[in-house]
């Protein structure tokens, strides 16, 4: 990423810049359930936890390592005991689940019942005869309803569990990615970044933020996306002092710095990405924000690495930005990881004192917002290295004047 401002042509090169087929062997997750399953079984006997009960669809898609099993209803449900692990189902996804455990571990179980009478029966037949009380860890994000009713359910049963309550217990293992999971996170940033060559050649003075926004969302879906990450940012001038503006009708004005923040999902990954472009010659005060929030960006980049703790990489950014003159300028938490969903486990923020690990990916989002005049943010994703930290995203951190 060199030190040169680039006046985009990025639009003539969409085509080259999209991803060809990609190779099926790296988005491959072969016994990804296998270990997934072994890493959750340890962590719970680690806390004392015989079974596990988990009901997020996130968290589940994870564990089984299915695709194309999944999508919004929250009509999931997985037991997963020491020997074996059952995913309670509805007719709408059975037969897709059923193909999708084909030789692997996973059970699928479609009896027509409540998550709650599924769980108590099928804990009560794993468990029968054993010494009492069971440890059954539930996720926190149970609503209490169906907490209530997991209670009830248990009642009738002989050798009822334990509940246990735990917090962020499987987000905390999704944290970690392996080989497939980070193809699949390339794949995802592949689009994202042709998208970017795309857009910056679509864009004109007189355009409504709206109008960018519609044309970046179709592209990443013409070109290799199955959906969005999440609903993108376009923000022009002083909208754009707004980390998280929704695009409206706002028409793009000369002399302006314009926030795009977008990202793909492929192949069930999210990916995320932000830059600022200029629509023409940026102003001296634009130029020192932009080359401050370079200068935090590059250098937490160069700074990551496993030990280095979120709070330290959120505290290096604001110090970078505080010596070029945008002290407090920030607001935001440097970053946050990324996977299944657009926020996973760890944060680059002052309230995460734990050590990043090999593994961990994140995002680098360092950003400067001045309230009535502009905002500006840079944002790449990767993932900790066994001694640093790969970049997934590959456009330019030069200028980009239209």
């Amino acid at each position: 990423m060199g030190g040169r401002d680039e006046r985009c042509d990025c639009g003539e090169r969409a085509d080259e810049a999209a991803p060809s087929e990609l190779d099926a062997a790296a988005l491959a997750q072969p016994r990804a359930s296998e270990r997934r399953l072994a890493r959750l079984r340890a962590a719970c006997d680690e806390d004392g936890i015989r079974s596990f009960f988990v009901r997020g669809t996130s968290n589940i898609a994870w564990l089984t390592a299915f695709d194309g099993v999944f999508d919004d209803e929250d009509a999931h449900a997985l037991l997963v005991t020491p020997h074996d692990a059952v995913l309670h189902t509805d007719s709408r996804y059975v037969e897709a689940a059923r193909a999708a455990a084909a030789d692997g571990p996973i059970v699928v179980d479609d009896a027509r019942k409540s998550h709650a009478a599924f769980v108590a029966e099928t804990f009560a037949e794993r468990h029968a005869g054993q010494d009492a009380p069971i440890v059954l860890g539930i996720e926190d994000a149970i609503a209490l309803g169906e907490y209530r009713a997991l209670e009830a359910a248990f009642a009738d049963v002989v050798e009822p569990p334990r509940l246990r309550e735990t917090s962020r217990f499987v987000l905390n293992l999704r944290g970690v990615k392996d080989a497939g999971e980070i193809a699949r996170m390339r794949a995802a940033q592949a689009v994202t970044d042709a998208a970017f060559a795309h857009i910056v050649g679509f864009m004109r003075v007189g355009m409504t933020e709206r109008e960018v926004q519609i044309e970046l969302e179709d592209f990443m879906r013409r070109h290799g996306a199955e959906g969005l990450a999440f609903p993108s940012i376009v923000a022009a001038g002083a909208n754009a002092a707004s980390p998280h503006a929704v695009p409206g009708d706002a028409r793009l004005e000369a002399g302006q710095c314009v926030v795009l923040d977008f990202g793909a999902r492929a192949h069930g990954y999210c990916s995320d990405m932000t830059r600022t472009v200029f629509l023409g010659e940026p102003d001296a005060r634009l130029r020192e924000a932009y080359a401050a929030i370079r200068q935090a960006n590059e250098q937490v980049e160069a700074a990551l690495k496993p030990g280095v703790t979120g709070a330290a990489m959120h505290e290096l950014a604001e110090s970078v930005l505080a010596e070029a003159g945008f002290a407090g300028k920030m607001g935001h938490s440097l970053g946050h990881g990324v996977g299944l969903d657009i926020h996973e486990e760890p944060n680059l923020s002052p309230r995460n004192p734990h050590p990043l690990v090999e593994g961990n990916v994140v995002t680098v989002e360092p950003g400067v917002y001045l309230p009535g005049e502009f905002g500006m943010r840079l944002e790449d994703y990767g993932v900790v290295t066994h001694d640093g930290f790969a970049v997934f995203t590959q456009t330019t951190h030069d200028m980009v004047i239209i």
